[in-house]
């Protein structure tokens, strides 16, 4: 038996009757790493010691008939924006190449005391900037689909390792739809929480108004069930309400007849690839038959979204990235005459070029005389976009879209040209903008390639999308679809 294929849900079943031993899954996912990593290249870091001797540690209690937390004994693979307390964490980037934090994120410290393994960290675009895998200050990931295409990122590690059996689930962030881009392109389902709904204290902050964290799983059975372990107020982090943590798997098995969905006429533009709208509408037509109404509404300021998030987010990057500066922790080239010097050696070795864009622009964009016309005008423009969702969301109970407007691209093929990059991101960014929730589940296949369906749904209403969610993956089963990686 795999155990490393598991799910959450049936590792969590198992390891309660005894079935097999967490050690077993870890050994089993541990294997898979060793197998395939050094194609797909998903993990940073793998951290083997301590996860065996945290798995044999839950073997133990469960032997003594002790009673076990939900995610104790299940292998997790964490993108490597989270502050793993004794584990390095590089945010992707050279400049934290060696940084070990003294402390654990809320996410981790919450998997920590319901003693999860955690597997390793995984790759991801530098400091979150990016969405396709490429812009690690390390290496690129590989889709396991096609070893010659990106995975979409950020996130790209932890959906690749979701994807590969790598992990029994694993955890990414979300700013702009890094965790809904590569759970499209890699055949996982993927969750963006409401701005608020899981504490970001912790995570290495990209942009702090939009960050979100969330899981990347095998279907929206697993995504339930760890939302609720990890959702919920945090002292640490002010931007997380108290508001009641819904019981997910319990509200996913509700049924959706009667629901309303609305299709959104700005997002089946020219430019979206004729096979990914032909799987999305196919989508839609399921939905029907599962007694869905599907009426279509509109989101007027659509095409706004793009320019005005490519200001905001370089704006806070460039506010937020001031701290790496080589004096107080990562890398320091200390051979200049001054401390500007040392500023300027060390941030130009240690950044790579999307950051180095994304400061300047943002730098830019804030400056005397044109804060106005620029990130003033912007967040004008969110409020709009966020109106919009508040508009249509009003009328009906979820928004359906596609998640990308095309399926993968090859590596490298977009380098050199990043507004292609950034365009990419046009179906996502509007839900981050307006702090919504979002879903990417699989929907299909175009040219071996998978394609995600989006999701959308009012802020703090997680339960709708993932009951919607799991009452169609139970009636399909693109997400049961495995790629064909090989040795």
């Amino acid at each position: 038996m795999d155990l490393n294929k598991l799910t959450v849900l049936e590792a969590f079943e198992g390891l309660r009757d005894k079935k097999f031993s967490s050690e077993e899954i870890t050994k089993s996912c541990l294997k898979q790493i060793d197998k395939f990593d050094a194609k797909v290249k998903a993990f940073i870091t793998i951290d083997e010691k301590n996860a065996l001797n945290q798995a044999k540690t839950v073997d133990k209690k469960i032997k003594s008939q002790e009673s076990l937390s939900p995610l104790a004994g299940l292998p997790v693979a964490v993108k490597d924006l989270f502050c793993t307390k004794g584990l390095k964490s590089t945010g992707g980037s050279k400049i934290l190449a060696d940084y070990v934090p003294p402390f654990d994120a809320t996410a981790v410290k919450k998997i920590k005391d319901q003693q999860g393994v955690i597997i390793g960290k995984t790759n991801l675009d530098e400091f979150a900037m990016g969405g396709s895998g490429e812009k690690s200050g390390f290496f690129p990931t590989h889709n396991p689909w096609d070893l010659e295409r990106i995975p979409g990122g950020s996130s790209s590690g932890s959906a690749v390792a979701t994807a590969s059996d790598m992990c029994l689930y694993s955890l990414g962030t979300d700013t702009g739809g890094s965790i809904r881009q590569p759970a499209s392109f890699t055949n996982t389902t993927g969750l963006k929480v409401s701005y608020g709904r899981v504490s970001r204290y912790g995570v290495m902050a990209m942009t702090s108004s939009l960050d979100t964290i969330g899981p990347i799983t095998k279907n929206v059975e697993d995504a339930a069930f760890i939302l609720g372990q990890l959702a919920g107020r945090d002292v640490r982090d002010s931007t997380t309400p108290d508001i009641k943590v819904d019981d997910y798997l319990k509200e996913i098995k509700k049924d959706i007849k009667g629901l309303k969905i609305g299709l959104p006429k700005e997002y089946f533009i020219e430019g979206l690839d004729e096979e990914v709208r032909r799987i999305v509408l196919i989508a839609t037509k399921k939905f029907e038959e599962l007694g869905v109404e599907v009426v279509d509404v509109s989101l007027p300021h659509t095409d706004l979204a793009v320019a005005a998030y490519y200001i905001i987010c370089p704006s806070e990057v460039s506010s937020n990235l001031a701290r790496y500066d080589g004096i107080r922790y990562g890398l320091s080239k200390r051979d200049g005459d001054d401390l500007l010097a040392i500023y300027l050696n060390t941030r130009s070795a240690g950044f790579g070029v999307e950051v180095k864009r994304r400061i300047m622009i943002g730098t830019y964009a804030l400056s005397a005389g044109y804060y106005d016309a620029y990130y003033k005008k912007a967040m004008q423009v969110r409020t709009l976009v966020k109106d919009d969702f508040d508009k249509a969301l009003g009328k009906v109970d979820i928004i359906l879209t596609p998640v990308s407007p095309t399926p993968a691209w090859l590596i490298g093929e977009n380098i050199g040209h990043p507004l292609k990059d950034y365009l990419a991101d046009v179906f996502t960014i509007p839900a981050s903008l307006a702090g919504i929730c979002g879903l990417s589940v699989p929907a299909g296949f175009s040219q071996g390639l998978p394609v995600g369906l989006q999701l959308l749904g009012k802020r703090f209403d997680e339960k709708t999308i993932l009951q919607a969610g799991y009452q169609y993956q139970q009636a399909t089963d693109w997400h049961k679809r495995k790629s064909n990686l090989k040795t």
